[in-house]
């Protein structure tokens, strides 16, 4: 390797929001994160559902009712 061209590789605290910290390695010292393997519904198997617009609740609406309006072919009119 050329000497005085890498960047210097140094221990790294991370933080994620939940709380959680360990320490890595990289080119930063601190690294602030929004999920980790700690907090992540795949590692926890906690599934979580975040639904601020009522989303969930207007697809299941429209798959009780059976038919989608995309979906249905417009009727011909009679000539």
């Amino acid at each position: 390797m050329k000497e005085g061209i890498h960047p210097d590789y140094v221990d790294t605290n991370v933080i994620c929001t939940c709380g959680s910290t360990f320490t890595t390695r990289s080119t930063r010292s601190e690294l602030r994160i929004d999920i980790c393997s700690a907090c992540h519904p795949f590692y926890t198997g906690k599934l979580k559902y975040i639904d601020t617009a009522g989303r969930i609740e207007k697809f299941q609406s429209k798959f009780e009712k059976g038919s989608y309006a995309s979906l249905q072919r417009p009727k011909k009119k009679k000539s």
